[in-house]
């Protein structure tokens, strides 16, 4: 799921970036009235149209960026495939018809050495599960049908549309509090520079707060992830979700010291103990929860 989270964090800012820079050089959104203040009211309704609608593009783009970034192989479920292909689309179509979802995910496999699989889209009718060649080589057959298990659980929990709803109303605080930030900064320059200043200091703090807001969403992730570990045991069953855990867990000993991108299986384990920037709470207290 750090992959998804990412992603999506990734291209909300850029697109969240682009609006706010379009709606400030057009005559778009005044919010300064005519005796030169901020009219809060005006600019709160322009703060939540512009992070509404920034979360909205980043959901609508999620799947293609993810496809683009990872180098993700779509398989075609009639078309021929491998003997792992065969065997991660089995996996992915028969516990999503466990998960009622009516429409089956596209199924993708990348190249990367790195244990990990994450599942994105901007519905459940649009949605993609991707496994690295690195989580198939080097878990059981157990253990990938355990994180899989996790990942269409958090498709069926429609977890991407509610981060993007929650992105929404974070990305509405940082449009709004950047620019009453930006608006204050101006007042300590000369006239002639302050629409200058101003434009710089909206990017600069929208930046800032964008950073600050994203935790909230992390926050929200690692809560979502006991969620979808609770969805991967009903799906797959709790053994073979409780040892894809603990499968990460004896990998992850196993190769300690070495960089954490290597080890971030659907990164929901890193070497340090989870933080407020972490997508994913500690594995122990996962398995923990789980049991």
């Amino acid at each position: 799921m750090g992959k998804r989270i990412f992603y999506f964090l990734l291209t909300n800012v850029l697109v969240l970036l682009t609006i706010g820079i379009i709606f400030s050089i057009l005559p778009i959104g005044n919010y300064i009235g005519n005796d030169g203040q901020i009219q809060f009211g005006t600019l709160l309704i322009f703060s939540a149209v512009i992070g509404f609608t920034g979360s909205f593009i980043s959901l609508g783009m999620s799947r293609w960026m993810a496809k683009k970034m990872m180098g993700v192989k779509v398989i075609d479920p009639n078309g021929p495939m491998n003997e792992y292909e065969r065997a991660v689309v089995e996996k992915v179509h028969r516990l999503s018809r466990a998960a009622g979802l009516m429409h089956m995910p596209e199924v993708g496999i990348y190249h990367s050495p790195e244990v990990n699989a994450f599942a994105t889209g901007p519905s459940k009718k649009r949605s993609l599960v991707a496994v690295s060649t690195g989580l198939l080589q080097e878990m059981d057959d157990d253990a990938v049908e355990g994180v899989i298990a996790h990942e269409v659980a958090h498709i069926a929990n429609g977890d991407m549309v509610t981060m993007t709803l929650l992105q929404g109303i974070v990305n509405t605080f940082v449009v709004f509090l950047s620019r009453i930030v930006a608006f204050a900064v101006s007042r300590f320059v000369k006239e002639e520079l302050a629409p200058i200043v101003h434009f710089i200091a909206i990017i600069v703090f929208q930046i800032v707060f964008s950073i600050l807001g994203s935790i909230v969403v992390f926050a929200y992730s690692r809560h979502r992830e006991y969620h979808a570990d609770r969805g991967g045991a009903d799906l797959a069953g709790k053994d073979k979700m409780r040892h894809a855990l603990e499968s990460l867990k004896a990998y992850t000993s196993r190769i300690k010291g070495e960089d954490d991108t290597s080890i971030a299986t659907l990164k929901i384990n890193n070497k340090r103990k989870s933080s407020i920037f972490s997508t994913h709470p500690d594995l122990d207290e996962r398995i923990k929860r789980l049991a």
